[in-house]
């Protein structure tokens, strides 16, 4: 008996293409010399789908493939799937919640301290030999700070419970007020006015591109510092170099971009901004616990069992 087809939309880690071949036949769409010679060939048997959590399924793709039924995102995030499509055709879809909560909140934790007290920036000023010369500036204490969160989910809440124990106040802004001890703010930019953090962790997609425009950035005021840990859609990144540039908030830290993995020179020309390369869920541990769920999902499909982490 033949496994089910499985089409790769993703340049997917070995660790996680090693078990997959266990269970399915792979097809590397990502990487074909010709993807339209290639779905003439399989298209009809595919039957899954496994792709990144950045990548996308777009609908012209998802209706060459009559036999599909599953897609298994490698990430939490899935504003690649059209969800409203898969459910109006009976898809299914999963994802790899959980097991990168703490590697990115870590993250974002890191980023908060990195721009707060100038560690970037302190560690080149030691590397570059300049402390002879002098003593670093002063840089700002977290103890007393707020912070803002967008979007309290997992990795949300995550965020707020290392970032109290520094000492730090917490709001959240979401589509509704949860049972938490964190205070909510129904307003975004309000949200943005009365805090010295903002840090982005919803989901992205078309509802939530560029929620962090310039008048939210101008709420934030030149005290104020964006973490984004989510999307790079969220941020409207041509609004955030501008107030970068003219000094309408202190500075970023930023860890995913519109347009990754190619940064504006702006950003990386600007010595305060903190620049990570999508680190979020790097680390062995968590890609090693996303395959698994990963695999999980698709093996459990094809064997009629329920699904590990359905998003529907």
């Amino acid at each position: 008996m033949s496994l089910p087809a499985v089409l790769l939309l993703a340049p997917l880690p070995e660790f996680l293409l090693q078990p997959l071949r266990q269970v399915c036949t792979c097809h590397d769409y990502f990487h074909a010399a010709d993807p339209a010679a290639l779905l003439a060939e399989v298209g009809p048997e595919i039957r899954a789908i496994a792709m990144g959590g950045g990548s996308l399924a777009p609908i012209s793709l998802l209706q060459q493939l009559p036999a599909l039924e599953i897609l298994s995102v490698f990430g939490v995030g899935y504003d690649g799937v059209p969800l409203a499509y898969c459910q109006e055709r009976g898809l299914r879809v999963t994802n790899t919640p959980d097991v990168l909560t703490d590697d990115v909140a870590d993250i974002a934790m890191a980023l908060v301290l990195m721009t707060s007290r100038r560690l970037g920036e302190a560690e080149r000023f030691a590397r570059a030999g300049q402390w002879p010369q002098g003593s670093f500036p002063l840089a700002h204490a977290l103890r007393g700070k707020r912070a803002g969160i967008v979007g309290l989910g997992r990795i949300g809440k995550a965020i707020a419970q290392r970032l109290s124990a520094h000492g730090l106040s917490i709001s959240y802004y979401g589509r509704h007020a949860q049972a938490v001890d964190y205070r909510f703010e129904p307003n975004l930019h309000a949200l943005a006015a009365e805090v010295d953090f903002l840090i982005v962790a919803c989901p992205g997609g078309e509802g939530t591109r560029h929620l962090i425009d310039a008048s939210v950035l101008a709420a934030l005021g030149a005290s104020g510092t964006l973490i984004n840990i989510a999307r790079g859609s969220i941020v409207d990144e041509v609004a955030l170099i501008s107030a970068l540039e003219q000094g309408t908030i202190r500075t970023a830290g930023l860890d995913v971009f519109e347009n990754e993995p190619h940064l504006p020179p702006a950003l990386c020309q600007h010595e305060k901004v903190v620049l990570l390369p999508h680190l979020g869920s790097g680390t062995h541990e968590a890609r090693l616990a996303m395959a698994q769920l990963c695999v999980g999902n698709l093996a459990a499909h094809f064997a009629g069992q329920p699904l590990l982490t359905p998003v529907i």
